[in-house]
C-alpha cells in the first residue's frame, strides 16, 4: 500500500483539530464562571449586569495577563468571527418566531415605539458624529490624529450591540479615507460600556422612583395553570419524531442565513457600492430571510400543505438567547487593548454624551406619549437603545414582572416601522465612510431626520389647535374582579 496521509486527531494538528473547540470552551467556561459570579456577589445581581458581560471580562483580564508571560490565550481573530455571526444568528431566530401581541395595542402608539428608536438611533449618530468630528479638525494636525468617522460607531455599539459595531469598526478600519484604526476593538470597546450603562443606570432608575413615590411595582398575576413550552397549542410536530424537534429549529435558522449568505454574495458581485453595503449587514439580511420562511411556512399550513406547526417560539428563544450570550462574551473577549489606547478620549466623550442624550430623550418620549405605563415604556427602550433587548426586557420586568402593561406588546409591534425608520442610517455607513464631506452631508441627514421623527412624537404638543379635541392616548390598568 501507498504512503497514507498522516491527518490525526494528536496535538500535532491543534490548529486544525483542537483550536476552535478549546476557544468555544473558553467561552462557555467563563459565561458559567460569569454566573456564578453574580449569584455570588450580591450588587452584580442587584445591578442586573448580564452573566455574559461579566464572563467575557474575565476571560479579557485573564488573556492580558497571560500576555504579560508571552502566551496568548484568546484567539482575538476568531472571537470576531463568533461575534459577527451570533448576532446574524440571533436576529434570524427571534424573526422566525410567530409571536403575537398579548395586549390591545394601539395603531398610533406602535408607531411612536418606532419614531422613539429611529429617532433615538439618529440622535446618537448626530451626536456622536459631532463629537468626533470636532475632535478630528482639532487633532488632525497632531501626532495622533481621531478619525472623524468613530462616533458613528456609537448608535450602533449602543443600539445594536458588539456584532454589528464590531462589523462596521473593521470596515472603516479597511477604509483608508476615514484615518481609523479601531480594528474591532473600539466598537467592542463601546459595546461592552453600553452594557453596563444600561443595567446601572436602569437600576438607579428604578431605585431613585421607588423612593420619590413616583414608581410602583405591578404585581404578578396568578398562575393560569402549566404551559408546555414545547408544543403549547398541541399542533406542532411532536419530540419523539425521528429528527429532535430542536433541530429542526436550527435547520430553519441555518436555511434564513443560508438564503441571507447567498444574497450577500450575489451583492458582493453586483458592484463595489452594494459590496460595501452587502456583509455588514448580515443581521438585516438574515432578519429578512427568516420572516420570508416564516410567511412560507405560515402560507404552507393554511393550505394544508404542512400539517403541523414545525417553528417553535420557546425553543427559538433559547437559540437567539445562546448566540446573543456567545457573541457578548466573544465580543468583550475580542477587544485588543492595545488598539483603543490612542482612542480613550473618544470612547469617554461618546459613552458619557450618548448616554445622558439618550436618557433625556427617551425620558421625555416616555412621559408625553406612554401616559400610564411610561416607567415600563423608558426601561424597555433605555434598555434596548443602550444594551440589547434582552437588558430591556430585564429591566421592565423588574416593575412589570406578569407584562400588564402593553409595553412588550407594542416592542413586537413596532420592530417593522422601526426597521423603516433606522434604515438610512444603515444605508449611509459606507457613504460617511468615504470623505469627510460625506461624514459632515450625513451628520445633516441625521440631524434633520432626527427633528423630523421628533416632531412626529411630539406632534399633539407642537400642533395644539388641531389635536386639541383629540385625547391623548393612554393605558389604564384595568380592575381585577
Amino acid at each position: 500500500m501507498g504512503n497514507t496521509s498522516s491527518w490525526d486527531f494528536t496535538m500535532a494538528n491543534y490548529g486544525d483539530v483542537w483550536a476552535c473547540m478549546v476557544q468555544i470552551g473558553l467561552l462557555l467556561l467563563c459565561l458559567m464562571i460569569g454566573n456564578i459570579l453574580r449569584r455570588v456577589i450580591p450588587w452584580f445581581r442587584k445591578a442586573l449586569v448580564p452573566s455574559a458581560l461579566l464572563g467575557g471580562a474575565l476571560l479579557l483580564v485573564v488573556d492580558v495577563i497571560c500576555e504579560q508571560f508571552n502566551f496568548k490565550l484568546v484567539d482575538n481573530r476568531l472571537m470576531q468571527v463568533i461575534t459577527y455571526h451570533c448576532l446574524a444568528i440571533g436576529f434570524a431566530a427571534m424573526s422566525l418566531k410567530t409571536e403575537k401581541s398579548t395586549h390591545k395595542t394601539n395603531r398610533a402608539q406602535v408607531l411612536e415605539f418606532g419614531a422613539l428608536q429611529g429617532g433615538t438611533y439618529m440622535l446618537q449618530a448626530f451626536v456622536g458624529l459631532g463629537i468626533t468630528l470636532i475632535l478630528f479638525l482639532l487633532t488632525q494636525y497632531g501626532d495622533n490624529v481621531i478619525s472623524y468617522i468613530s462616533g458613528l460607531i456609537l448608535p450602533l455599539a449602543f443600539g445594536q450591540g458588539p456584532g454589528n459595531a464590531l462589523s462596521w469598526d473593521i470596515n472603516f478600519t479597511n477604509t483608508p479615507a476615514t484615518q481609523f484604526a479601531g480594528n474591532g476593538s473600539f466598537g467592542l470597546s463601546l459595546a461592552s460600556i453600553g452594557f453596563v450603562v444600561a443595567s446601572v443606570f436602569g437600576v438607579l432608575y428604578i431605585n431613585i422612583h421607588k423612593k420619590r413615590g413616583t414608581l410602583r411595582v405591578r404585581e404578578t398575576s396568578s398562575a393560569k395553570g402549566f404551559i408546555d413550552h414545547t408544543n403549547p397549542n398541541g399542533n406542532e410536530i411532536p419530540d419523539n419524531e425521528s429528527v429532535d424537534k430542536f433541530t429542526i429549529q436550527l435547520g430553519f435558522v441555518a436555511l434564513a442565513y443560508a438564503l441571507a449568505f447567498g444574497f450577500m454574495y450575489l451583492l458582493g458581485i453586483i458592484s463595489d457600492f452594494t459590496n460595501s453595503i452587502a456583509w455588514g449587514f448580515n443581521f438585516l439580511w438574515a432578519s429578512l430571510f427568516a420572516m420570508l420562511i416564516k410567511f412560507v411556512v405560515k402560507r404552507l399550513r393554511k393550505s394544508k400543505v404542512m400539517k403541523r406547526d414545525h417553528i417553535n417560539n420557546y425553543q427559538m428563544d433559547r437559540i437567539s438567547g445562546f448566540a446573543f450570550d456567545l457573541m457578548i462574551v466573544a465580543g468583550v473577549a475580542a477587544i485588543e487593548i492595545n488598539d483603543i489606547k490612542n482612542y480613550i478620549l473618544p470612547i469617554i466623550l461618546l459613552s458619557l454624551i450618548g448616554t445622558v442624550v439618550t436618557y433625556i430623550y427617551i425620558r421625555l418620549v416616555a412621559k408625553h406619549c406612554f401616559k400610564g405605563f411610561e416607567h415600563e415604556f423608558f426601561l424597555m427602550s433605555f434598555g434596548t437603545l443602550t444594551g440589547t433587548a434582552s437588558n430591556g426586557m430585564i429591566l421592565m420586568k423588574e416593575i412589570d414582572p406578569s407584562l400588564r402593561t402593553p409595553t412588550s406588546s407594542l416592542y413586537i409591534l413596532s420592530n417593522f416601522p422601526a426597521m423603516i425608520m433606522i434604515a438610512p442610517l444603515l444605508f449611509l455607513l459606507g457613504f460617511a465612510g468615504q470623505s469627510l464631506m460625506n461624514a459632515v452631508i450625513a451628520f445633516a441627514i441625521f440631524f434633520v431626520l432626527w427633528f423630523v421623527y421628533t416632531i412626529y412624537l411630539f406632534r399633539r404638543k407642537i400642533f395644539k389647535k388641531r389635536y386639541k379635541d383629540m385625547p391623548v392616548v393612554a393605558w389604564e390598568e384595568a380592575e381585577e374582579e
